[in-house]
């Protein structure tokens, strides 16, 4: 089920990266750039890329390329948040429930004929019934964010203000590894803290799902067992990765990318109030 489950999803995320269209068109969008010139790199890139391009271009001139990054990664997420909301609410109850998840799995453990396969699937759909839980509801919000993160990259990348606006002095189009070597420590911070606020916004759910562990064990006078997180490798291996494509590209992604997970951060304590103030 759980390969079932990585499949479809690995498959929903390609189709996404297809569907966005991306560009390797290097020309900048400029404020006189028309949709109909937009449209030369493809549909859903004009659909996504231009009109992100566009607000960056507009916002520069009143807020600075600072804030002008800021706003449009904020009412990004927030749309996200606002379309994807139960699934979100989906992906940290699948968090708090690992224990129990892991307790089937175990069970079943080294059994691999039909009929305790079937019996694992279904005390673990069960399971997902009686938390109100759709395992593949979070598929949807990773299939809105993919194409948007792409589309914003190439927003970057081809904004004429991102090419032209400095923040404090710096070029936000320079990569870190270029501000490494020009000492534009400004971009290295922002890299260090993209870096930094990711890691919490992936930790955090399991966080909070083990404080509740705790608080419930506690409750019931019992020993608080700390679930094994059988995707630290993955969870590790992916901020990695991040970290590695982040440094190469231009640092406004990276802004990007940090206020992004200061929003997720925000918004997973916030689901999290919300659902355990109803539990209460």
């Amino acid at each position: 089920m759980n390969k079932k489950r990585l499949n479809l999803a690995l498959s929903l995320i390609a189709l996404a990266f297809l569907l966005t269209g991306c560009s390797t068109s290097t020309e900048l969008i400029t404020l006189d750039t028309t949709f109909s010139e937009a449209m030369n790199d493809g549909f859903l890139s004009a659909l996504i890329t231009y009109p992100l391009a566009q607000s960056i271009n507009w916002l520069t001139p009143k807020v600075g390329i600072f804030m002008a990054i800021t706003i449009v990664t904020i009412v990004i997420n927030v749309v996200v948040l606002i379309i994807t909301f139960k699934s979100s609410v989906a992906m940290q109850k699948m968090q708090e429930i690992q224990p129990e998840l892991q307790k089937i799995q175990a069970k079943y453990e080294g059994r691999k004929d039909e009929m305790s396969q079937q019996r694992m699937a279904m005390e673990m759909q069960q399971l997902y019934a009686k938390y109100n839980i759709n395992p593949l509801g979070s598929i949807a919000s990773t299939f809105i964010q993919f194409p948007l993160l792409i589309g914003m990259y190439n927003a970057v990348r081809r904004s004429e203000a991102v090419a032209n606006a400095t923040f404090m002095g710096v070029s936000l189009s320079q990569s870190p590894s270029q501000a490494v070597a020009n000492k534009d420590w400004v971009c290295v911070v922002i890299f260090v803290l993209m870096v930094c606020c990711q890691f919490i916004a992936i930790k955090i759910p399991q966080w909070l799902a083990e404080k509740h562990g705790r608080e419930e064990a506690d409750k019931h006078h019992k020993t608080y067992k700390k679930p094994e997180n059988q995707n630290a490798m993955m969870t590790y291996g992916m901020l990695a990765m991040i970290a590695f494509a982040m440094f190469s590209i231009p640092t406004a992604v990276s802004l990007y990318y940090c206020i992004s997970s200061v929003v997720n951060i925000a918004k997973t304590l916030v689901i999290d109030k919300m659902t355990h103030k109803e539990a209460e």
